[in-house]
């Protein structure tokens, strides 16, 4: 099976470790294989060639003295002249059927090289247990003479060698694995590294240390990273720096309209200028939320944090309440995590007229505040795209209705600054949950 079919079968592995290792041990052990059949033919065919080589010599030798020598003479020669594979036997020998085998037409021809066709041969196989080949042939006086011969079993391979083969593949299985594993390390460490790049967030960079190619690799992304963080340290610099300037005319603006005459036209400008003032305000905002702002974490009784919030809400007759029982510790920033909270409650109530607040414990180390309520919820595809900084899903421009598009960038970036995360999510039945997840201890 070829690679394309392998891989549109589905038998073809997914990840590159797994193909790496089974291309290397497939090659290896293919090569090992073939250097062992090499081996193995080679000295099995140097084997057989011995034997025959010595047939072919001492087989010539033997019928020429035997030829020579008085028929009565001849008997007492036939022990010395038989070999470990071959003896003579002086008569027609056993009955057999004609041997069309490769073998014995090997063996025949071998005997009739040697003795140079001066006698006639016929190769016969004898029936029985043991392979065994007798050559007949009549010399000179007519005397019949057989050649009894045992051809030698393939050579025996010795008992340990299966142990030794199969300590040679499992080194050989480790060796590979080892190597990938080395190969591949760098690229695992690499995805990682990518997967948790966060510029707002200070990391330590990728280890330089390895190979060439590795070291390169790392410098190049601890390099873009840099680059990375750069860019947006740049654009919410430039971002505070706009905004921090605008104050300055926006104020002056707003003192001469108010010595300004009273006129409809005195009320729209000091509304405009009211939301050039939120925007500018919320640009600040967003630009220190993204630097931090100095805040130190400190342990807070959660029931008295969202009751002091909720009661904040509800003496401004806004109706938002705390759901279930709230009970435990937490160690955070509480002002961030205030002003968190209150983005959330305030877009609850815009779009739902109320809000709820309730606190879980999703295990011994966190800790999740929810604020719900039951308003047109969010798009589900448009969830993520929620959080990003000046996104309205609201699309007159109307500050009333859309806000800013600051509130949730301004949430996640506080989020980070405490070590949390936001999640949003739309609830069962319509409604929007706004999950800020932190530490609880």
């Amino acid at each position: 099976m070829s690679v394309g079919a392998a891989l549109r079968s589905g038998l073809w592995p997914s990840t590159l470790r797994a193909r790496l290792f089974l291309i290397m041990l497939f090659g290896l052990a293919v090569a090992y294989g073939l250097s062992f059949t090499v081996l193995f033919v080679e000295r099995s065919m140097s084997a057989k060639a011995v034997m025959l080589g010595t047939l072919e010599s001492d087989v010539a030798t033997s019928i020429a003295v035997l030829d020579r020598l008085p028929a009565d003479q001849r008997s007492d020669l036939l022990d010395r002249l038989s070999r470990g594979n071959y003896r003579f036997e002086l008569g027609p020998g056993l009955p057999g059927v004609p041997d069309n085998s490769s073998k014995g037409r090997e063996i025949g021809g071998r005997i009739e090289e040697a003795i140079g066709g001066a006698y006639p041969i016929r190769i016969e196989s004898i029936p029985g247990d043991v392979s065994r080949l007798q050559a007949h042939l009549t010399l000179s006086d007519g005397s019949p003479l057989t050649i009894d011969i045992t051809p030698r079993p393939p050579m025996p391979i010795a008992a340990w060698l299966p142990y030794v083969l199969a300590i040679q593949m499992v080194l050989l299985v480790l060796c590979t694995w080892f190597a990938v594993r080395q190969a591949i390390r760098p690229l695992g460490a690499l995805a990682a590294a990518a997967d948790a790049l966060d510029p707002n967030k200070k990391g330590l960079p990728l280890s330089e240390q390895g190979p060439r190619e590795v070291a390169h690799a790392a410098r190049a992304f601890n390099a873009m990273r840099e680059r990375i963080a750069h860019y947006l340290e740049e654009r919410v610099q430039i971002l505070a720096a706009i905004s921090h300037d605008l104050q300055t005319p926006i104020t002056r603006m707003r003192l001469r309209a108010d010595m300004a005459d009273d006129s409809p036209e005195k009320d729209k400008l000091v509304r405009d200028l009211a939301e050039i003032e939120r925007l500018v305000q919320d640009g600040i905002a967003y630009a220190r939320s993204a630097h931090g702002n100095g805040e130190k974490l400190a342990r807070i009784d959660l029931a008295s944090f969202i009751d002091s919030i909720a009661y904040d809400y509800q003496d401004m007759d806004k109706p938002v309440s705390v759901a279930g029982l709230v009970q435990g510790l937490a160690s955070t920033k509480p002002h961030a995590l205030r002003r968190i909270l209150t983005n959330f409650i305030d877009n609850a109530l815009k779009f739902a007229g109320a809000a709820e607040i309730s606190v879980e414990r999703k295990d011994e180390e966190a800790i999740a505040i929810t604020v719900m309520d039951r308003g047109p919820g969010i798009p589900g595809a448009m969830l993520e795209a929620a959080m990003q900084p000046f996104f309205r899903l609201e699309q007159s421009r109307n500050r009333e209705t859309g806000g800013t598009g600051l509130g949730l960038a301004i949430a996640q970036q506080l989020a980070a600054a405490i070590g949390g995360s936001v999640r949003l999510y739309n609830r069962e039945g319509g409604g929007l949950a706004a999950e800020v997840t932190i530490r609880a201890n």
